[in-house]
Formats: structure tokens, C-alpha cells, sequence
């Protein structure tokens, strides 16, 4: 008798989800201006939230049961690692600085927006031909900061200026959404619209299943994260949260140039990873590891220091201190136009959200002593 294929696993991402993951993804949110990203995030989750609101830099925040006392947040950031337009000289050609930790390697011969007065301009990265590069007999030229330039096709600083581009105006990769083999997506920003787009489900879940919580939930999108957790910091000590579940990217580091020895061993598509640190609430970590393992969620491990480098930090630090607990989602190539994960750990890490929100209570002890 032939053997019968196992049937494939329902997904949890609907298709209005995934057209919302791609349109999201594809939407410019760089920091500091991230407005045109938090808008279609607010309008998503609105059907599934009891009221919203925003800070006065932008941080978006949907609301379920507002008017329970005792507050929890899910949160990530929506802003996406950019440039400025710094110095534009007499032929046209525009010198930048970086906005955020965006890679200087990474830019040669890449298509950008210049989003200026009058709309967004494209531009590219220019970068002078191989042959003319090894061809003086001196030391090839590595890209950097400083020999980066910017052709928008304006050969004068006054036709640039009439395209809108000014001094301040901020840069945008063009690459977008795309999908590979075997359930792999790729595309800018996956740091960290996925978080984003990830809280955004949990509370379509909510909403879907009826789940009545015993405690305000704050679902948290915010800005400015990669210039210093700011955005977090800002809305932590609005909210005065009891406890945060930080979601974020980590490095996937079985590819190619990465120390596992350093960065430890993550991969793509084995499930979302937990952090052991001193920001992370021992306690709290222990009730997410539970959740995985009760609801059968493969979770990975990895050990940070003296801080996690994500929003994480400004929640747990907050106020008077605040149960912290990060859950991320493994990514490689992270901070260039190809970031890269694993449909399956997108849906892993939502259902560990999920589940331990619905294992959570005012009454849950997390006490240290």
C-alpha cells in the first residue's frame, strides 16, 4: 500500500495578514519618521483593539480592556535603519550620513528614495566601475561614508534642489517583500517591522477567539529604536507597564563570517529564541519557556550582557522597574536590503505571544525573593 503524505499544518497567517506583512514591509519607516509605517499598522489592528493612541513622537499603541488596572505591553519597533542628505555639492552629487546603524558596505550601485519636499526621488548609489577602480596601480578603495555619493540625475546642486531634495531630507533602500525556496522571506526592514507585524497578529488572535483577558494588554509599536531605544523609553514610562514581552530580530549565525562561540547557535526556522540577561526577568522567562514546551513551540537559546540591545532594556529599567521577558525571531543578513527569516518562526513566535498572554494573571508570581 502506497503511503499517504501528511497533510500540511493549517497556517495561522490568513491571506489579508500576509498582504498586510508585504505592504507594511515595503512602506519606508525610517527613524524619526516613521508616520507612513505606523499609519497602515494602526489601521490594521484597530478592528481587533478596544481604543488607541499615540505619543508625541509617533509611537503607536493599540488598547485591549483599557480599564483594567494591571498592564501588560507586547511590543516591538517600526523604525528601519536610513540615511540623511548631508551635503550636496555644485555637480549635483549627494553625500549622506547614516541614520541609525545602517551599513556603508552594503550600499554600491544600491537604489534608493530620496524623500523630499516634493515626494520621493530616486537616486542610486553610485560607484565608480571595476576597471577604473584597479586601474591607477594604488590600493583599491573600500566603500565608506565618506566616498558614497548619491546620483539622482540632477547635474547641478540647483536641479537637485528643485527635485525637493534638501539638506535633512531622509534615504530609503528601494528592495522590498519578496519570497524564496522552502518558506523563506526576504526584504528591508524585516528589523523589526516582523516585530510589528507579529503583535499586530496576537491581537487578531485575540480578537478572533474571543479571549477575554484579565488585565489591559497595550500592544506597542515604537519608534526610534535603533538610535537608542528611544521610542521605548518614551512610552514605558507613560504606560507604567507591570510587565513587557519584548519581541525582536536575532542574528541567525550558521551563516558564513559569524563566531558561534561569540554570538551563540541560532538558526532560521528551528523556532523563535529566548535570552538569558540581566534585564531578563528570570521568573518571566521561566513562564515563557513553560508555554513553549506545554504547547509544544521549539524555542532556541542565547545569552546576552550587559544589555540586550533591544527595547527590552527601557521596559525592564522603566519606572520602577518592570518584568521584561525578549522573544526573537531569528534573522540573517541583518541591517542590509536582503534580511531574511523563516515563515515558520513567524508563526512560532506568535503563538508563544499568544499562549503566554493567555497563561498570564495579575496573580502570577514573579517575585524574586
Amino acid at each position: 500500500m502506497a503511503k499517504t503524505k501528511k497533510a500540511k499544518a493549517t497556517s495561522i497567517l490568513t491571506d489579508k495578514s500576509l498582504a498586510f506583512l508585504k505592504n507594511y514591509i515595503n512602506t519606508p519607516s525610517p527613524v524619526g519618521f516613521e508616520s507612513g509605517g505606523q499609519k497602515l499598522w494602526l489601521d490594521y489592528i484597530k478592528p481587533y483593539t478596544d481604543t488607541f493612541f499615540t505619543d508625541p513622537y509617533g509611537t503607536a499603541v493599540g488598547v485591549i480592556n483599557p480599564t483594567a488596572p494591571f498592564k501588560v505591553v507586547i511590543e516591538a519597533h517600526a523604525d528601519e535603519i536610513s540615511w540623511f542628505v548631508n551635503y550636496i555639492n555644485e555637480q549635483g552629487l549627494i553625500y549622506l550620513k547614516r541614520n541609525g546603524g545602517v551599513d556603508h558596505q552594503v550600499a554600491p550601485a544600491k537604489r534608493v528614495w530620496i524623500h523630499g519636499k516634493k515626494g520621493p526621488v530616486k537616486a542610486v548609489f553610485g560607484w565608480p566601475a571595476i576597471h577604473t577602480r584597479l586601474g591607477n596601480g594604488d590600493k583599491e578603495q573600500q566603500p565608506k561614508v565618506e566616498n558614497l555619493c548619491l546620483d539622482c540625475g540632477a547635474r547641478s546642486k540647483k536641479e537637485v534642489e528643485e527635485l525637493g531634495v534638501h539638506i535633512g531630507a531622509v534615504v530609503t533602500y528601494e528592495e522590498g517583500f519578496d519570497e524564496l525556496a522552502n518558506d523563506f522571506y526576504i526584504g528591508r526592514a524585516f528589523d523589526n517591522r516582523v516585530g510589528g507585524f507579529m503583535i499586530a497578529e496576537v491581537a487578531r488572535l485575540l480578537h478572533e477567539h474571543k479571549k477575554k483577558l484579565p488585565f489591559a494588554l497595550y500592544i506597542v509599536n515604537a519608534v526610534q529604536e535603533e538610535i537608542g531605544l528611544r521610542g521605548a523609553e518614551m512610552i514605558a514610562r507613560r504606560i507604567k507597564p507591570d510587565i513587557a514581552i519584548i519581541t525582536d530580530v536575532t542574528h541567525d549565525t550558521s551563516t558564513p563570517m559569524i563566531n558561534k562561540i561569540v554570538e551563540g547557535d541560532i538558526q532560521c526556522g528551528k523556532g523563535p529564541s529566548l535570552a538569558y540577561a540581566p534585564a531578563i526577568h528570570n521568573k518571566l522567562l521561566k513562564v515563557v519557556e513553560d508555554v513553549a514546551e506545554k504547547n509544544k513551540i521549539p524555542v532556541q537559546f542565547r545569552t546576552l550582557s550587559r544589555s540586550t540591545g533591544t527595547d527590552t532594556d527601557s521596559f525592564a529599567y522603566a519606572n520602577d522597574g518592570c518584568p521584561s521577558v525578549l522573544i526573537s525571531i531569528p534573522l540573517r543578513y541583518m541591517h542590509t536590503t536582503v534580511e531574511m527569516l523563516h515563515k515558520s518562526d513567524i508563526e512560532g513566535t506568535i503563538q508563544l505571544m499568544y499562549h503566554t498572554l493567555l497563561t498570564l494573571t495579575p496573580k502570577t508570581n514573579l517575585s524574586y525573593l
